[in-house]
């Protein structure tokens, strides 16, 4: 069991109220953008990203369009 689990008892938690703690936990962290670490690789891509998006704004897809590409693909 990992260490973080046992030093808060959260083993004892049912498997939806872990669920609903990693749902607060990810919550709290994205109300602090600016705290999440970025390494230069990634801020490297990132601008990379957003350059090519302002190159070609429609060469993307929305997420509603991919999401219904991959709902139709046969598994």
């Amino acid at each position: 069991m990992p260490a973080m689990m046992a030093t808060f008892g959260l083993e004892h938690l049912s498997v939806e109220d872990r669920l609903r703690l990693v749902e607060e936990l990810w919550d709290s962290i994205a109300a602090t953008p600016d705290d999440v670490p970025v390494t230069e690789a990634q801020q490297q891509d990132l601008q990379r990203r957003l350059d090519a998006y302002r190159d070609n704004p429609k060469a993307g897809s929305p997420w509603e369009e991919v999401k219904a590409r991959l709902r139709s693909k046969p598994t």
